[in-house]
């Protein structure tokens, strides 16, 4: 049932009314990534009343995200909830009337299907092109609309794309990346985090609510410090396309798992070799060579060396510190063994 009270300004804004809002209430969604875009997201579509909300996170909050990473606050630092579960706990007090699923894992191929099951719409609150690509080639093999947002300096961009009305992610930017342009190599201001990831919300909620008429076919990127803004309209998608002509769907190919994988300007190194890690006897291990710090989601242990190791009951292990994939591969080794 939904409740008229909580949704009296949204219901009398007529092209959701009431009949939207009780579609947004039968709705599921998936968002991946709960940082700066994520928990903008989850903040707009659970306050709006959308029946299921998923989210999927790996990593665990830090005193670096509390400029951006609008649900999160200092008590999560010093507990280091990982970011699904300390976004759930404060999307649960916000409206009890959606079920807020928060998942701490890292979104691969191996679990992209599973995430992916039953909902009605993906939501981009990601970092790099790697998954972004992965999330790409499942929505359109599953026919599941994906919605992309991207923010970094002052700079930002979104669009939506749907698979047999739009060319998809790939189609549209090619073999595209961020040109090694991050939040943790040049910054990020939290306005432009905002505005990106409302322009997201809005078409979740178009298309959510059957506004189809109105879903903007067209990328917007835009510069709030220059105040510059420019929209390119989809073109008709490649026929040489692998994902949304040829159907070949290249980042759900490939080696099951990549087991080793750089954080790109983060100084992270991610190592996971499919095995699940029992935390509390790997605290008790490492405290006599580290210094350590228990959670009940997961382990941190300052390395006489001087990089760090985060580790993750689902297999998971953070070597912070270091980019260089052999010398965190050598330190997993020497504490943890390969």
């Amino acid at each position: 049932m939904v409740s008229k009270d909580r949704y009296s300004r949204q219901v009398l804004f007529q092209p959701i009314g009431e009949e939207g809002q009780r579609k947004l209430a039968n709705k599921k969604i998936l968002i991946v990534g709960m940082g700066a875009l994520g928990t903008v997201l989850a903040n707009h579509l659970v306050r709006a009343g959308v029946g299921h909300v998923r989210f999927a996170d790996r990593d665990y909050v830090e005193k670096s995200n509390l400029q951006r990473q609008m649900l999160f606050d200092e008590d999560d630092v010093i507990e280091a909830l990982p970011k699904a579960v300390a976004a759930q706990n404060r999307l649960q007090k916000i409206n009890s009337d959606v079920l807020v699923e928060g998942i701490v894992t890292d979104v691969t191929l191996q679990n992209i299907e599973e995430l992916m099951e039953g909902v009605d719409l993906v939501l981009d609150g990601t970092d790099n092109f790697q998954t972004r690509f992965l999330i790409n080639d499942a929505c359109y093999q599953k026919g599941i609309p994906f919605v992309y947002g991207g923010a970094v300096s002052s700079r930002g961009m979104s669009a939506i794309f749907i698979p047999g009305v739009t060319p998809c992610l790939r189609c549209f930017i090619g073999g595209g990346n961020s040109a090694g342009q991050t939040c943790d190599t040049i910054g990020v201001i939290s306005p432009v985090v905002d505005i990106v990831a409302s322009f997201q919300a809005i078409e979740a909620l178009k298309y959510l609510t059957d506004n189809h008429d109105v879903q903007r076919k067209s990328l917007i990127t835009f510069d709030v410090w220059k105040h510059h803004m420019y929209e390119m309209k989809f073109s008709k998608r490649k026929e040489n396309c692998p994902t949304c002509s040829l159907n070949e769907y290249p980042a759900l190919q490939g080696d099951q798992e990549q087991t080793v994988t750089s954080l790109c300007g983060r100084e992270t190194v991610q190592i996971n070799l499919g095995q699940k890690l029992n935390i509390e006897e790997w605290a008790e291990k490492l405290a006599k060579v580290a210094d350590v710090t228990k959670t009940p989601f997961l382990v941190r242990a300052n390395l006489p060396e001087g990089e760090r190791l985060v580790l993750f009951p689902d297999g998971r292990t953070l070597v912070q510190g270091t980019e260089d994939i052999a010398r965190a591969k050598s330190l997993y080794a020497r504490y943890i063994g390969l």
